[in-house]
């Protein structure tokens, strides 16, 4: 039974990673109804900038103020020098955009910064408090951390007049406009606020999976899964669907099918998520009619 919770316990962990991320592809989609492809290479190039800032001598906490900076400055641009231009584009093309970002920022960051791995610090001990030996510090802290994420946001989001033109442009953009809520600059900031999170999604995984051009590829894959079966136009539902996915996944990977083929439990959630329900626990159902 220990066993077990523990399983839990760490799937609730990493569960808030996907959470993040998840939150994050959300946002984007709320925005452009497509899946930005790109969002876990975002994340790891945000990471990176936060390793280079350590490594420069500067403390942890510093470089997380970095990273997300830059993590927030460069989805704004991106959406401003990338997509503002793709805006009455098909879907289609929006899509091979994303796609050829993630190769584009991925490739950047082999260039810069190498392909070896390296090891990324964590703030907190890997050791675990005598008053729950269920979880580390070091993943306490993730939870925490996630948690105040999400907290900032929801109170970003319900109370600030700038929030609530972001939700607004987000749902609405025509009514938005008629309303005088400069929607580009709002979908631009919208942009910004979840390559920070993705950038702080990062900076978490990354003591657990090492960093390398690579490490937010199969990040993404369940965050991509987390967004789905939360609901992909719902932000509270991606948090849920974060801590089931994390949950599930390493459930699946100690009892059933091993850490080897853990990814692939994240493709049958996709699946079964399509098949059953496309919407997703907390997703609005569209109905159109003909």
């Amino acid at each position: 039974m220990e066993s077990f919770l523990h399983q839990v316990a760490a799937g609730v962990s990493t569960g808030t990673i996907y959470a993040l991320l998840a939150l994050a592809l959300v946002m984007i989609y709320q925005s452009t109804n497509t899946i930005n492809f790109a969002q876990g290479e975002m994340a790891m190039f945000s990471t990176y900038v936060a390793w280079l800032a350590i490594a420069y001598g500067l403390p942890y906490w510093a470089a997380f103020g970095i990273a997300l900076t830059f993590g927030f400055v460069s989805g704004f641009l991106i959406e401003r020098i990338v997509l503002w231009p793709l805006r009455k584009a098909p879907v289609l093309a929006v899509v091979v955009v994303f796609i050829g970002l993630m190769v584009t920022i991925k490739s950047i960051a082999g260039l810069f910064f190498g392909y070896d791995v390296q090891e990324f610090p964590s703030p907190f001990s890997p050791s675990r408090p005598a008053f729950f030996k269920l979880l580390s510090y070091q993943e306490l802290g993730a939870i925490a951390v996630a948690i105040g994420v999400v907290v900032v946001l929801y109170i970003f989001l319900k109370f600030t007049s700038l929030g609530l033109a972001m939700r607004a442009a987000a749902l609405n953009p025509e009514s938005s406009r008629l309303s005088g809520v400069p929607v580009d600059l709002m979908l631009s900031l919208g942009w910004g606020i979840a390559s920070a999170i993705g950038a702080v999604a990062g900076m978490m995984i990354a003591p657990i999976v090492f960093l390398d051009p690579h490490m937010m590829s199969g990040v993404l894959l369940y965050a991509f899964a987390a967004a789905l079966v939360g609901g992909i136009d719902n932000p509270a539902g991606a948090i849920v669907g974060g801590l089931l996915v994390g949950i599930i996944d390493t459930l699946a990977g100690a009892y059933v099918v091993g850490t080897e083929l853990k990814l692939t439990v994240a493709l049958v959630l996709i699946l079964v998520i399509l098949l059953v329900k496309p919407s997703g626990l907390f997703g609005r159902e569209v109905v159109v009619r003909v």
